[in-house]
């Protein structure tokens, strides 16, 4: 199979030269946000950013997960092996051979053939055809936005160097007349290029032009003097002063023309450490050769490479060093500073200015001590170099900034642990940990090819190291030294008992020995905040967490935070988010064994915070729950949550870490602190669609109740038991618990406990088809309602009335009820009532033949819904309007959603849900005349609704697959299908599908007699 991305032109998937439909422009957009960092994990925030601009909508990180359904489904459709998306803490990963994505083969061709110019000519020629076949068109052709332009200009600047390196190559051959062609557009586009307009004129010095090249060299140089100064154009004299001696074009072209024409006599000095073979880094390895060569290198630029210990920094230099060497054609400069050098304090300035003057030469000439004086004679020694300066491992902007060469051509690349935000100008190239497939291939390079491993084995070395470079090459080298060991051997040395980073050593080096110096660079509180971050249970965490775990201040917290982030010893994938490395983690989690209790009291505060924080939002969030109070810690920072809007983003952003915590609870804390974290948590856990791994703790937290005789706690349990037996579509359970709850609630006279208790019975009862048993327990409750004053319990009851009005095709009462429920909805402003609502006055309308009005209000529910992130409410409501625009005959729009809903049911559990999604799919492709397709999936749905009981379900499935047979011809199947419907739509007391059952089965009796006559 022949797979392609293509971002030149229009963004489109092919495969085998067929193209696969990708949907809107949006959707577009998120693939090539992926495609183009295919292997690399992107987060969310660079998504949306990408997408959106600065402008992103309420409802970003909701749509955004659309589009990622959409992108997969894409991707699915065109090949069932099509590469897939992963998803991470806050970012998506597209596992695609980078090579199979157009403009990074582009790329990737245009770099190869750059190394190879000068070694081998024709193989860089070769590949830059190659590379040339990898484009269609613009790039992201007719899509707006900062990103789309910031790739366009990536890929230029990459074009500008092809461009470049092939006028070169056909120079080096003395093929000038050929290069001018590929020259002179570029000039006509950068005018006071020196470098590009130097070639030019010594191609046409070559190919017998040479009064053309001098009218050149003369207009450029007056230009150039004129916009950039008084110095701007001595390079172009040079060139010039050599074509009027009638130096030979290839002469010319053999000198750099971005440099004096005349070599000093003592070789360039080079103390560059040997280069390793290479594997990854592209794209950063890009960003650092464009920043160095942007304006043709004067004066010089200064670039940053940072990242954590052991990520390979230096290493990225020193090769950059050797890939762009032809450009510093009087030397390379390497300076370990020393910022993180064990048996050294860091390099002074002194001591790196003269080793850099050293270097530099003559010998044995006497230098100043005085650090001013070192100063200025490196920058006058520098001043007329084309250098290249590394200066590795800094501690400090201050130790780098009389480092930096001046007024001159000599570039300088600065590795450091630290974000060095003090030097002005400089670039910053920030490194990650390797992307998977890089960090495979770099582990089993440095094995070589012994054959003792299998692929799965080094998979999970490379994943225990993390990606780390230092980790993979210290693994590495201990494998190799132990001839007799297979990668079995190793995993199991890097797994059993303790394991890990004290295993990660060979005979010179340790992975612990390198955090270990990065962690005492740290004053006393930046140390604690480091510790007590890997007693974290979650992987994610902000700083009032942090402050729970350490018992310090906020503000002390976030200055510790921002110098960890600095140090790059933590992450900040989104704003004010943080993650710690896995090896890290496992670093600082070793520097709290000797902390003894204090540590467990610190995830005390830290469960405390989550549990007291999740409390305050769900108040506000579910404020009609019935609430059993928590234990008060005075102790603990809360973050202020003062609105729905904002209560629910936290709900969102921590519900992984509260999940986390609630396991933490489970397993070492008490029984009361667990009963009263899964009550705080219930509506999250419905929310998210966790209630099937959580069915057991709330077991223990009835349990609990029950043996402390805490009767009100033990009723909300029982309740919150209730929820997740209906959620399972156990509703007889549901309505037998939810009615125990009833009766402590009205043994304690709490009529609002009992009111919550009898809203819960009536979810189930309803998914039984127990219309009139629900409106004799809303009308018992009515008048305690009305004496309560609370009014939205009384337009939950109303919005209840409605329904059940509305399934005994009472519809004058459903819509009285309806219309009171979101008049009081409205009036307190609750949103997931107002939405509820809305739903159900859609039902209405669809029930009553307006399929537009049930249109419209579903499309206004969810736009409610979309601001409050409520993924189960979300894909019920999309499933609905399904149903409305099947109506309509939008079928293929009605299949869109049907299938989001059904993905999202089937990840949750939720089985009523999932038969409802079969069923209106079946719709779907009947209504667009596909009933031989429709007929499996009614006969799945009611399969299911069957299995769980949910008679209403069942109804509607049966009388669905009762037309999809008949469409068919299969006339004693669509009987004993209608007959079904017929029956039991009756026994429920749901008139109007039963009557809609009679008429079908009116037309099949009908049919019957014709087909006898």
């Amino acid at each position: 199979m022949e797979f392609e991305i293509r971002l030149s032109g229009t963004v489109e998937v092919l495969v085998d030269g067929r193209r696969g439909p990708l949907g809107p422009t949006k959707t577009r957009l998120l693939l090539a946000s992926l495609a183009w960092d295919a292997g690399r994990s992107v987060s969310v925030d660079s998504l949306v950013h990408r997408i959106w601009d600065d402008h992103p909508p309420a409802t970003a990180r909701e749509t955004l997960h659309t589009h990622i359904s959409r992108v997969r489904r894409a991707l699915r459709t065109a090949a069932p092996d099509a590469p897939t998306i992963t998803s991470g803490t806050n970012s998506y990963v597209l596992h695609v051979d980078p090579d199979r994505v157009d403009l990074r083969a582009y790329t990737s061709c245009v770099e190869q053939a750059r190394a190879l110019k000068g070694s081998d000519d024709d193989a860089a020629l070769r590949l830059l055809e190659r590379a040339e076949a990898h484009r269609y068109g613009e790039p992201l052709a007719g899509m707006t936005g900062s990103w789309p332009e910031h790739l366009r200009d990536a890929v230029g600047e990459t074009t500008l160097v092809a461009a470049m390196t092939r006028a070169e190559l056909l120079m080096n051959a003395q093929q000038f007349t050929e290069a001018v062609p590929v020259l002179a557009p570029l000039v006509s586009d950068h005018p006071v290029d020196e470098a590009l307009v130097g070639l030019l004129a010594v191609a046409l010095h070559g190919g017998g032009r040479t009064a053309e090249a001098t009218r050149l060299l003369q207009r450029t140089r007056q230009r150039v003097i004129r916009d950039i100064g008084l110095d701007g154009g001595r390079r172009l004299r040079r060139i010039q002063e050599g074509i009027l001696a009638g130096t030979p074009a290839g002469a010319l072209h053999g000198q750099d023309p971005r440099r004096p024409a005349t070599r000093p006599s003592r070789p360039a000095p080079d103390n560059l450490p040997r280069d390793v073979p290479w594997i990854g880094r592209r794209e950063e390895l890009r960003r650092l050769t464009s920043a160095l060569c942007e304006g043709g290198g004067e004066p010089g630029a200064v670039v940053t490479v940072e990242g954590m210990g052991g990520v390979g920094k230096t290493a990225l230099a020193v090769h950059l060093g050797y890939e762009v060497a032809d450009r510093y054609p009087d030397g390379r400069c390497f300076v370990r500073l020393g910022g993180h050098d064990a048996d050294r304090a860091a390099g002074a300035p002194v001591r790196a200015l003269t080793t850099l003057l050293r270097v530099l030469g003559p010998e044995g000439r006497e230098l100043p001590q005085d650090i001013e004086e070192l100063t200025a004679l490196w920058r006058s020694s520098a001043r007329d170099r084309r250098m290249l300066v590394i200066l590795d491992d800094a501690v400090c902007s201050e130790q780098v900034r009389q480092l930096l060469p001046g007024a001159s051509p000599t570039a300088v690349v600065v590795t450091s642990r630290r974000r060095l935000t003090g030097l002005p100008g400089a670039r910053q190239v920030s490194l990650d940990v390797l992307p998977h497939a890089d960090a495979i291939a770099l582990f089993e390079r440095r094995l070589g090819t012994g054959g003792r491993s299998r692929a799965a084995e080094i998979a999970d070395i490379v994943r225990i190291c993390g990606h780390l470079p230092l980790a993979l090459e210290i693994a590495a080298s201990r494998l190799l030294t132990r001839s007799s060991w297979t990668a079995a051997d190793l995993l199991h040395q890097l797994t059993a008992g303790a394991g890990g980073l004290d295993e990660l050593r060979d005979g010179e080096r340790t992975l612990e020995h390198v955090f270990a110096l990065s962690y005492r660079a740290l004053n006393a509180e930046e140390q604690l905040v480091f510790r007590r971050i890997s007693l974290h249970t979650g992987m994610e965490f902000g700083a009032h967490a942090v402050a729970a775990l350490t018992g310090l201040s906020l503000g002390a917290t976030e200055r510790a935070l921002e110098q960890l982030l600095t140090q790059h010893l933590v992450s900040e994938p989104a704003p004010h988010r943080f993650t710690l490395h896995d090896l890290l983690r496992k670093y600082a989690r070793s520097l709290t064994d000797a902390e003894g209790t204090r540590s467990r009291a610190a995830t005390q505060r830290l469960a405390a915070f989550y549990m007291g924080a999740a409390d305050r939002a769900d108040r506000l969030v579910h404020p009609y729950r019935s609430r059993t109070s928590l234990d008060a810690d005075d102790f603990i920072t809360l973050p202020a949550i003062d609105d729905v809007p904002a209560a629910e983003q936290w709900l969102i952003t921590e519900s992984g870490n509260l999940a986390d915590t609630l396991g933490w609870i489970s397993t070492q804390g008490t029984e009361r602190q667990l009963a009263l974290s899964v009550h705080v948590l219930m509506g999250l856990l419905y929310m998210r669609g966790h209630l099937a791994t959580s069915e057991s703790l709330l077991r223990r937290a009835v349990d609990h109740w029950s043996t402390s005789g805490d009767s009100g706690a033990q009723a909300r349990a029982l309740l919150d038991l209730s929820v997740a037996h209906s959620h399972h579509s156990r509703y007889e359970e549901a309505i037998s618990v939810a009615g125990e709850a009833r009766e402590l609630a009205r043994a304690l006279g709490d009529a609002e406990l009992e009111i919550e208790c009898v809203d819960q019975m009536c979810i189930s009862l309803w998914q039984l088809g127990r219309y009139g048993v629900i409106k004799s327990l809303q009308e018992g409750v009515s008048d305690s309602l009305l004496q309560t004053g609370n009014v939205l319990q009384i337009a939950r009851s109303h919005n209840i009335l409605g329904v059940t009005h509305l399934h005994l095709s009472e519809i004058d009462s459903a819509r009285d009820y309806f219309d009171s429920a979101l008049r009081q909805f409205t009036a307190i402003n609750h949103e997931r009532g107002i939405f509820s609502t809305l739903n159900n006055m859609a039902e209405l309308a669809t029930r009553t033949g307006d399929p537009q009005g049930a249109e419209h209000a579903y499309r206004k529910a969810i736009r409610l819904a979309l601001r409050r992130s409520d993924r189960r409410e979300l894909a019920t409501l999309r499933m609905n309007l399904a149903n409305a625009l099947i109506d309509l005959g939008k079928a293929d729009e009605a299949l869109t959603l049907s299938h989001h809903s059904l993905d999202f049911f089937r990840s949750v559990g939720d089985r009523r849900r999932e038969a409802i999604a079969l069923n209106r799919i079946g719709r779907a492709h009947r209504t667009a005349g596909r009933s031989e397709q429709a007929i499996p999936l009614h006969v799945a749905a009611l399969a299911l609704a069957r299995r769980i009981d949910a008679a209403g379900e069942v109804v509607d499935a049966a009388h669905d697959a009762a037309l999809a047979h008949m469409d068919t011809g299969r006339a004693a199947q669509a009987l004993a299908y209608a007959k079904e419907s017929f029956q039991l739509s009756m026994r429920i007391g749901a008139h109007a599908e039963a009557d809609r059952a009679s008429r079908t089965l009116a037309v099949l009796r009908a049919n019957g007699r014709t087909a006898a006559n």
